[in-house]
């Protein structure tokens, strides 16, 4: 499928939606476990989300539509949410993620995308050179990337109570 910003916006604007369906009623013991740098809870899940929202998709994309002297981007804290979201509740994270989604779709619209745009570049700390359209592209499969994870982090919660079901479901595998 040929990227549309139409198109992403349909995914990043559901995905407050999805998180707080998904997560909204659960009980800590669906949510909050153990978690570590390989296996991640639901709760640091979306600790993650709101840190790209802050950080990562919006202030990229802006420094490529700028096409200033800078433009390598901030490196990015793939685990900053372990520390930032100490001391919160998930209810308040599903909060911040869905209010801070909602502004920077705003500032998405207000960026009045065009071809021209989405072919700019920037340049990634690790990746190197990456145009809008990959970034945005990106932050979308990115949110769908995390939804999956949200699921298999709950299914693994019941992995060894499904017996011999296991080997016919492939979130477990």
């Amino acid at each position: 499928m040929k990227f549309q910003i139409e198109k992403a916006i349909e995914i990043l604007s559901q995905t407050p939606v999805t998180v707080k369906s998904l997560l909204g009623n659960l009980s800590d013991d669906w949510t909050i476990n153990a978690s570590d740098s390989e296996n991640w809870s639901p709760f640091d899940i979306v600790g993650h989300l709101i840190h790209g929202e802050k950080t990562d998709w919006i202030p990229r994309a802006e420094i490529i539509l700028a096409q200033g002297e800078i433009l390598t981007f901030e490196p990015f804290d793939r685990f900053a949410q372990f520390e930032k979201s100490k001391s919160k509740t998930l209810s308040e994270l599903i909060e911040t993620f869905a209010v801070s989604r909602t502004e920077n779709l705003v500032i998405l619209h207000e960026m009045n995308l065009t071809e021209e745009k989405l072919k700019l570049k920037g340049i990634h700390p690790e990746l190197g050179e990456v145009t809008l359209e990959q970034l945005l592209a990106t932050w979308t499969v990115h949110d769908l990337n995390h939804i999956k994870q949200l699921a298999t982090a709950l299914a693994r919660k019941y992995a060894e109570n499904v017996g011999v079901w296991k080997q016919y479901l492939s979130i477990l595998q």
